[in-house]
């Protein structure tokens, strides 16, 4: 093969490291963020918290935010030791600026931390507490019992075939009783059926049709799900009002306990925006408890100038300058985009759901000159606090659907329609998915059958067969 020297032109995009540093700083979440930042201040003594315990101060939206936004994304020139970066967040044109808007979480114990600490305090003795425990351990979230007893006292047989105090099925299902009436009834439960049956009986005897309520979910399980209503009442030889209050009483017992406790960790959202309406406008304005208050050491940047130094130090300064800008130009975003989505779902802060628009990404990024992927980037984990809650950045997307009228309907309208029509239906007829199309279309939104039906499901809305009662 004969050897040749070819010469070629390509273009190829190459991301300077601060520009990769604003990318991924973009894309984390609050809580993330904090840990970067807590993380940057430990490796790199140029940066510092002006107050260890405080944030900076929320932006407000003021003129030219698209302006700032660009000139936050330039080129960082070299750092001089009068060019500290001391941010206290940008513009303050807020009435309120100095409110802190923290959201702090509920403090729940997980379902095994509240039923251990229970059974510390409990009257059994140390080999009682040691069985009940490692069940406690063995239960799922919900707080249910799928492991098999007779399993588990084989697998300990096992491991302990000399031992005298070794632990059979016997000890094993009398401390399975004593879990279920450590806490709450129902957690422990083997099955849906032994779930209800603990909560009906820990209810008061004299409780209309508990007992009626009894036999069904130890009985007739099926049937009620399936409301096979006379099926029901010619096995058990009832009448329509007893089995009425009978499953009425059903349905407010808990069929997962578990849940009721936090499994893994507490929820705990900052949201990274505030919504307020200021006369007839909303706006939107960055929380000061998302904000670290960030800067370069000032005596660290001076002695560096004055020595001209370009060894390693001078490196963590210009990382510690970029890291400052990059999160500057983060908050700048992440407010820019906030105030875009509120300035169109002005309609869902007043009236709900039932007034939300259709929104998609480019109609956000078109407006702002930004990528469709930063925008992408800046409305993931985000959140914002509004007068109706919080949500996230995302919650405000969706597509839309045509009405009669040629306008554009969103689909988190349509959904609201349909929790609006099945809450208000009539339980002994129920809507069906054709029905409520059919009831749509007469108020002007063209929505097929099958989309009622997806629409349900993501609502976990039961299909008109479930939902009927007596």
């Amino acid at each position: 093969m004969k050897a040749s020297l070819q010469l070629r032109m390509s273009q190829q995009l190459t991301l300077t490291p601060q520009l990769q540093q604003s990318i991924r700083l973009l894309q984390l979440s609050t809580v993330d963020m904090q840990q970067e930042v807590a993380r940057m201040l430990e490796e790199n003594p140029m940066l510092e918290l002006s107050d260890e315990i405080s944030f900076g101060q929320a932006e407000s939206p003021t003129e030219g935010g698209q302006e700032g936004q660009r000139e936050a994304g330039e080129e960082e020139q070299e750092v001089h030791g009068d060019d500290v970066m001391d941010w206290n967040g940008a513009p303050h044109g807020s009435d309120d600026e100095n409110e802190d808007y923290p959201e702090h979480a509920a403090l729940q114990a997980s379902m095994r931390e509240h039923l251990h600490a229970l059974l510390a305090v409990s009257k059994y003795d140390e080999r009682d507490r040691l069985i009940i425990g490692m069940l406690i351990d063995a239960l799922d979230e919900r707080g249910y019992m799928t492991q098999d007893l007779a399993e588990l006292a084989e697998l300990l047989r096992q491991n302990q075939p000399d031992d005298e105090q070794a632990i059979t099925l016997d000890d094993l299902e009398t401390a399975l009783v004593q879990l279920q009436y450590l806490d709450g009834p129902g957690i422990g439960a083997r099955d849906l059926s032994e779930c209800l049956a603990l909560q009906l009986k820990a209810l008061p005897e004299d409780t209309p049709e508990r007992d009626l309520a009894l036999r069904l979910v130890t009985q007739h399980l099926d049937l009620v799900a399936a409301h096979d209503f006379a099926r029901i009442k010619k096995s058990l030889r009832c009448t329509d009002d007893q089995l009425r209050a009978a499953q009425n009483l059903i349905l407010r017992l808990n069929p997962k306990p578990g849940e009721a406790f936090d499994s893994s960790v507490a929820d705990f959202v900052v949201p990274d925006v505030i919504v307020e309406k200021r006369g007839d406008k909303w706006r939107a304005r960055l929380n000061s408890s998302a904000m670290p208050k960030l800067r370069v050491n000032q005596l660290y940047a001076s002695l560096l100038h004055q020595r001209d130094e370009k060894g390693s130090m001078s490196a963590q300064l210009q990382e510690a300058s970029w890291l400052v800008k990059s999160l500057r130009q983060r908050f700048e975003t992440i407010l820019q985009v906030a105030q875009a989505i509120v300035e169109r779902q002005g309609a869902f802060l007043e009236h709900g759901e039932i007034a939300m628009r259709p929104l998609v990404l480019r109609e956000i990024a078109d407006e702002l000159e930004l990528h469709e992927s930063t925008v992408s980037r800046a409305t993931t984990q985000k959140y914002m606090r509004t007068p109706r809650g919080i949500y996230e950045f995302k919650y405000f997307f969706g597509s839309g659907l045509v009405t009669e009228s040629g306008g554009i309907c969103s689909s988190a309208s349509i959904r609201e329609l349909i929790k609006q029509l099945v809450s208000s239906e009539d339980p002994c007829k129920p809507l069906t998915d054709g029905r409520m199309s059919e009831i749509l279309a007469q108020q002007g939104f063209k929505v097929a059958r099958r989309t009622i039906a997806k629409y349900r499901e993501a609502m976990h809305i039961l299909p008109v067969n479930l939902r009927k009662s007596l």
